[in-house]
C-alpha cells in the first residue's frame, strides 16, 4: 500500500509552485486593493493615452528577446515606467497585469505567476515614484521619480522572478544575474533618461509629444537583440575554440602515439614530460592558455624522432659522435613536421629550442638566456628529469633526489634558474609517486597515447579487409 501514498518530487514541486502563485496573487491582490482605497485611478488625464500605452506594453511583451530557455527579456518595462510616473501606481499596477494577458493558456499556473509579478512590480514602482513629490514638477523631480520606479521596477522584477525560476527547479538567481545583469546596467540608465525626460515633456509641454516614446523603445528593443547575437556569437566562438583545442590535443596524441610504435618509452615520457611542464608553468604564474601551450608542446617535443634513422632510438649502448649529431637533429626535424600543420607554428618554435642551454651552447641555434622561448625552457628541465628518473636502454634509472641535484648543478649553464627553482618548490611538496612519474594520471595519459595508436592500427586493419574484400 505504501507505493500508493508515496510523493515524488515533481509533485512537491507543483504543488510548491501552486502555493507560490496563491501568494503572489494575494499580495497583488491586497496592494491594488489598497491602492483604489488611498491613490485611486487619476482623473486628471484622458484614458485614450493610457489604453495606448497598455497597447505599447503588449505589443512589447510580444516581441521579447529570448536569452536563454527560461529566461526572456523585453522592453515592456518602459511604457510601464512612464505610466508610473504620469499617471501613478494604480494605473502602472494594471498594465502590468495587462501586458501578459496574451499569453492566457496552459499552463494556467504560469500566467498566473507572471501576472501577478507584473501587478506588483507596476504598482510597487508607481508607489516609487510618489516619493521625490512636489507642488511644482520639474525636470529633476521627474528624472527622480523614473529612476526611483526604474530601481524598484529591475530589482522586483530580478526578486520575483528568480523566487519563480527556483521554485520551479527550471534555474537559479546566478544566471539570471549573468545574463541580464549586463543588459540592466548598460541600458536602464540611458531609457530612463529618455522616458524621464519624455514624461517631463507630456506633462508640460504637450501629450502628443508621447508620440516619441516609440523611439527609445525600438532602440531598447535593438539593443537587448543586440546583446543576444553577441553572446551566441561569443557562445558559438568559444565552442569552436574548444573543439580546435580538443583537435590540437588530439593530433598531438596521435602523432606521439606513432613516435611510440618505434620507441615504446617515448609515450609515457612525453605524458611525463607534458604534466611536469604544465604544472611548471602554472607555478610560474602563467595564464591557462600558456599552461595548456606547455602541456601539448610536452606531448610533441620529441616528434622528430620520427625521422631518425632505424636502430637509432633503441640502440643499448652509448652513442657515437656521428649519431649523436643525428639524434641532435631531432628538434629541427620536429619543428619541420609540426610547422606544416595549421596553427602550429608556435608549437614548432618551442619544440624546435627545447634542447637549448641558457649559456649557448645547446643546439640546434646555440640560443643564449631568454632568446630560448620560456615554454622551451620549461619543457628542457621537465625533459631533463624524467629523462634521469627513467629507466632508458643503456642505463638504471636514478633516485629522484640526485636528478634533482643534477638540476640544480647545472643551472645558468643548462637551465634557467627560475624554472628549476619553481620545479625543485613543485617536487619538494609531492609524494614519491609524482617525483617517479608513476602517479594514476601519468599513466593514464601514457596508456591513452598507446591506445589511441591501436585504435588507428585497427582502423587501418579494417579498412585494408574492406578494400580487399
Amino acid at each position: 500500500m505504501r507505493r500508493f501514498f508515496k510523493v515524488s518530487d515533481q509533485d512537491s514541486r507543483a504543488f510548491a509552485v501552486r502555493v507560490y502563485a496563491c501568494v503572489l496573487v494575494l499580495v497583488s491582490g491586497i496592494l491594488v486593493g489598497g491602492l483604489v482605497l488611498t491613490t485611486g485611478f487619476p482623473t486628471e488625464h484622458s484614458p485614450w493615452p493610457l489604453l495606448a500605452f497598455g497597447l505599447l506594453a503588449i505589443m512589447a511583451e510580444r516581441q521579447s528577446v529570448r536569452f536563454t530557455e527560461n529566461i526572456e527579456l523585453s522592453v515592456a518595462f518602459l511604457p510601464l515606467l512612464f505610466v508610473a510616473v504620469v499617471f501613478g501606481p494604480l494605473p502602472a499596477a494594471l498594465i502590468g497585469a495587462v501586458t501578459v494577458l496574451p499569453d492566457f493558456g496552459r499552463p494556467y499556473t504560469r500566467w498566473v505567476i507572471w501576472t501577478a509579478n507584473r501587478t506588483i512590480i507596476g504598482g510597487m514602482a508607481g508607489l516609487a515614484a510618489l516619493l521625490p513629490h512636489d507642488a511644482a514638477s520639474s525636470v529633476g523631480l521627474i528624472l527622480a521619480a523614473t529612476f526611483l520606479a526604474a530601481i524598484v521596477d529591475f530589482a522586483l522584477d530580478l526578486i520575483l522572478n528568480t523566487l519563480t525560476l527556483v521554485i520551479r527547479g527550471t534555474g537559479a538567481a546566478r544566471d539570471l544575474a549573468r545574463n541580464l545583469g549586463p543588459v540592466a546596467l548598460a541600458g536602464i540608465p540611458l531609457y530612463t533618461s529618455l522616458v524621464g525626460l519624455l514624461a517631463y515633456s507630456y506633462v508640460e509641454v504637450s501629450p502628443w509629444s508621447a508620440a516619441l516614446f516609440f523611439i527609445p523603445a525600438y532602440a531598447a528593443q535593438r539593443l537587448f537583440v543586440m546583446y543576444r547575437e553577441q553572446r551566441e556569437t561569443l557562445r558559438d566562438l568559444g565552442a569552436a575554440n574548444d573543439r580546435l583545442e580538443r583537435a590540437n590535443l588530439s593530433f598531438a596524441t596521435a602523432l606521439v602515439a606513432t613516435l611510440d610504435a618505434r620507441d615504446r618509452y617515448t609515450a609515457g615520457h612525453s605524458a611525463s614530460v607534458a604534466i611536469y611542464s604544465r604544472d611548471i608553468a602554472a607555478r610560474l604564474g602563467l595564464s591557462d592558455r600558456e599552461q595548456q601551450l606547455a602541456h601539448l608542446c610536452g606531448l610533441v617535443h620529441d616528434i622528430g624522432k620520427i625521422g631518425l634513422p632505424a636502430g637509432l632510438l633503441e640502440k643499448p649502448g652509448a652513442l657515437t659522435l656521428e649519431e649523436r649529431r643525428q639524434m641532435e637533429e631531432h628538434p629541427s626535424i620536429g619543428e619541420g613536421i609540426l610547422t606544416n600543420v595549421d596553427d602550429y607554428a608556435e608549437i614548432a618554435r618551442i619544440v624546435k629550442h627545447h634542447h637549448e642551454r641558457v649559456d649557448g651552447l645547446g643546439y640546434p641555434d646555440q640560443l643564449v638566456g631568454s632568446e630560448i622561448p620560456l615554454l622551451s625552457r620549461i619543457i628542457a628541465v621537465a625533459d631533463a628529469y624524467d629523462a634521469m628518473t627513467s629507466d632508458r636502454p643503456y642505463r638504471d634509472a636514478m633516485p629522484s633526489r640526485v636528478a634533482r641535484l643534477r638540476l640544480a648543478q647545472a643551472v645558468e649553464n643548462q637551465f634557467d634558474t627560475t624554472v628549476v627553482a619553481s620545479f625543485e618548490a613543485i617536487l619538494a611538496g609531492a609524494d614519491e609517486t609524482y617525483r617517479a612519474g608513476s602517479r594514476r594520471d601519468f599513466r593514464s595519459e601514457a596508456d591513452d597515447l598507446r591506445g589511441d595508436l591501436q585504435i588507428a592500427v585497427s582502423a587501418a586493419v579494417n579498412a585494408a579487409v574492406s578494400a580487399a574484400s
